[in-house]
């Protein structure tokens, strides 16, 4: 507790109350409140810095530094809103830091290769996992309810690996002659709870941000809350303000039409709940590509 205080005598900051959310403290103080978190171990400071050269400030005032062992920014009173139009104003703040913080490095013939192989190798052991499921389901005299709901819907999931394989391979295609890849601020860890809306608009929870690609931010995003919005409307949005490059847009579609693998083991209730969410999302992902691709 006494480099908690020191860092408030430090900012001449006298507490009057204090409230703990998680390992979150919200400081109430004769200038006004704050909110004080312990440093993780990689935390780095200067990407504060370093958006602010970029002339974006979508974040909570930070007046601690490196040198301190806690982070200590001012205190945002959210403004309850819809969650549609949160989300709306979450994905604006993301397009306009990627646009503010593009930059262009020396294209990596190896790391490509190591997502081609990825992507095909991952393609390749959910083929045949779900093809060693429809056996063992096909040799069953009666199906279980999870066995025929899986029955039912499998050609959506090997259509999605088609899709997987095919357009990754194009994908290769546009890049292995790239020179420059496009780069950004990724914040790494998007989530409703992580936006803000006051008077302005805050991105809080930097812990995770880093440098790479820009579709890595929408593809979280995305893969946490695929089923609760109208993802066209959303996209439309980002590309509005940063439209992506073809072969950024052509991974992005890529990785989020990936199925998960489901073990086909416990309760078989919530194994028909686990398969009817991918379903859903199976779904609700064509219904994003659509546009962009004509179907067979």
């Amino acid at each position: 507790m006494r480099k908690f205080n020191d860092l408030l005598e430090k900012y001449d900051l006298k507490p009057l109350r204090y409230k703990m959310i998680g390992k979150i403290t919200i400081i109430d103080t004769d200038k006004g409140s704050f909110v004080l978190k312990p440093k993780l171990r990689n935390d780095n400071t200067k990407i504060y810095k370093y958006l602010d050269s970029r002339s974006f400030d979508y974040y909570p005032k930070i007046y601690s530094d490196d040198n301190d062992d806690y982070v200590l920014s001012e205190y945002i009173k959210e403004i309850e809103q819809p969650k549609e139009q949160k989300i709306e104003d979450l994905i604006y703040i993301v397009s306009l830091l990627h646009n503010k913080t593009t930059h262009y490095v020396e294209a990596s013939m190896d790391d490509y290769k190591k997502i081609y192989e990825d992507v095909l190798n991952n393609v390749e052991y959910l083929q045949e996992y779900y093809s060693d499921i429809m056996d063992i389901i096909e040799s069953h005299v009666f199906m279980s309810p999870s066995e025929y709901l899986f029955a039912r819907n499998c050609s959506k999931i090997f259509g999605a690996l088609n899709f997987c394989t095919d357009k990754i391979k194009y994908w290769f295609d546009l890049v292995k002659d790239k020179k420059k890849q496009r780069f950004v601020v990724l914040h790494n860890n998007l989530d409703l709870s992580h936006f803000i809306k006051n008077k302005d608009s805050y991105l809080i929870n930097w812990d995770k941000a880093h440098i790479d690609v820009p579709i890595f931010d929408l593809y979280k995003l995305y893969k946490r809350h695929a089923l609760d919005f109208n993802f066209e409307s959303l996209f439309r949005t980002y590309e509005k303000n940063y439209p992506l490059l073809e072969e950024e847009k052509t991974l992005f579609f890529v990785l989020i039409s990936l199925p998960p693998k489901i073990e086909f083991t416990g309760d078989e209730l919530l194994l028909c709940m686990q398969i009817s969410k991918m379903i859903d999302y199976m779904y609700k992902t064509e219904n994003l590509l659509s546009p962009y691709y004509a179907k067979d």
